[in-house]
């Protein structure tokens, strides 16, 4: 499912997404993943955006691939180096191909009734041994930011249960407070994991 209001709330918005500063321990976390998978691996920016962190993780010696639905968010990617493609996480159907998936902030955008089947499909698309970095937004039930960007908010231990179910064995967890795109202050987690 593509959700068509989110995807122009980010058209709209491709200038100040990018001037959005991440908090330290977005950026402690982007580093620990490149590391984690290390140099020479090949990993999958799952919702990539407008390819901030792919160029990050370009930079640290990883070969990566961006998947993004935003059509102006592939194209800026695109014309910044990244290998970004359109397409939506249904559109992930590798095997074993990836050391790393880096899903910041993005899975959070899929319904709640496809948040397993999603987290499923990533474990099976990494290697045995594979990094799994996610960012996502704490809190209950689905709803519409003061974009009109369509949300799905979970607990911690949901989201522990969620990537348990699926394979995953869990790291540790990193927990923030941020402000968004919208302009709303939220909490957020972030769970390092490993296939």
């Amino acid at each position: 499912m593509t959700d068509e209001r989110t995807i122009n709330a980010y058209t709209n918005k491709v200038a100040e997404y990018l001037k959005i500063p991440l908090p330290p321990e977005q950026l402690e976390a982007r580093q620990a993943f490149a590391d984690a998978v290390g140099a020479g691996g090949y990993v999958l920016d799952l919702g990539s955006g407008p390819g901030s962190d792919s160029g990050f993780l370009m930079r640290q010696g990883l070969k990566v691939r961006a998947l993004d639905a935003t059509p102006a968010f592939v194209e800026h990617a695109r014309e910044n180096g990244v290998d970004a493609y359109l397409g939506t996480f249904d559109d992930v159907t590798e095997t074993a191909e990836y050391d790393g998936v880096y899903a910041s902030f993005s899975l959070l955008h899929a319904p709640r009734a496809d948040f397993q089947r999603h987290l499923n499909t990533i474990h099976r698309a990494l290697k045995p041994g594979g990094q799994l970095f996610l960012g996502m937004k704490l809190g209950t039930g689905e709803h519409r930011d003061d974009l009109d960007r369509f949300y799905s908010y979970y607990t911690e231990a949901e989201i522990e249960d969620a990537l348990n179910k699926a394979g995953f064995t869990i790291d540790r967890a990193v927990h923030g407070m941020g402000k968004g795109l919208a302009g709303s202050y939220d909490g957020y987690i972030l769970v390092f994991a490993h296939a």
